[in-house]
């Protein structure tokens, strides 16, 4: 009986647990896929989870980073949703692949066209950004999240060292090492479709040469034994043959 007690009032704790660490993990964050290397290009994806029983989540506003500023950001095409990106002057231009850049991305706004996110869903909003910076080891977006029945929720509580996590913390992408390719593993630029485009074809050139020659080896290998067997025939033939004639 004791054991039993013992078990349940675990199992309730363990619950309570649950429960109050459950909203720490609904709040809109950001990652990469594959790699942001500092530098380069990547894509993002800010994730959006739906944390309303009675409501949808119909549009997200993404601030970007003003100490950090990207020159590049396209949104990926979300059914349902519609993108919008907003630019603002910089203070100081940027030199991006040699060319002066006077302003850079300031928001990005999706509005749902649809339903939005209902509740007891997620959603994913991919963005390809760039070039990152190389003097940072992260960068700090600030959300704002609208739901349906006009509710607002600002996702913009800036973690700070030794403290807990804020209540509504703000997205923070995490910037690894710098790639000797300054592509990053998410996003690829023109050229590195081209590059790759000629690599295909290459290797696809290459791929039917190697197929040609290894088809005529074996076409000569074939032939080659052909013939071998046919004149070892021919002369069991001849030697037949011949001791007919001697037993005749």
């Amino acid at each position: 009986m004791k054991a039993s007690r013992l078990a349940a009032a675990a199992a309730v704790a363990g619950s309570a647990v649950l429960v109050l660490s459950g909203p720490a993990f609904a709040h809109v964050s950001v990652s990469p896929e594959g790699t942001a290397a500092k530098g380069g290009y990547a894509t993002v994806d800010f994730k959006v989870p739906n944390e309303r029983d009675n409501a949808s989540t119909t549009k997200l506003e993404v601030a970007f980073p003003t100490d950090h500023p990207l020159a590049s950001v396209m949104p990926e095409p979300i059914p349902g949703w519609t993108a919008q990106v907003t630019k603002a002057k910089l203070a100081k231009p940027l030199t991006v692949h040699g060319q002066q850049i006077s302003e850079a991305v300031s928001k990005v706004t999706w509005t749902a066209s649809g339903k939005g996110i209902e509740p007891g869903y997620f959603q994913k909003f991919p963005l390809s950004v760039g070039p990152l910076p190389e003097d940072a080891d992260e960068l700090v977006f600030k959300a704002i999240q609208t739901y349906s029945n006009k509710e607002v929720v600002r996702w913009i509580e800036v973690q700070q060292d030794g403290q807990e996590e804020p209540e509504n913390p703000a997205p923070v992408l995490q910037l690894s090492a710098a790639s000797d390719d300054h592509h990053g593993g998410g996003a690829k630029g023109a050229s590195d479709d081209a590059d790759d485009a000629k690599t295909a074809h290459t290797g696809a050139e290459a791929s039917g040469t190697d197929s040609d020659d290894g088809g005529t080896d074996t076409t000569a290998r074939v032939l080659g034994v052909a013939g071998i067997v046919v004149g070892a025939a021919g002369v069991a033939y001849g030697v037949f043959a011949g001791r007919r004639r001697s037993d005749a």
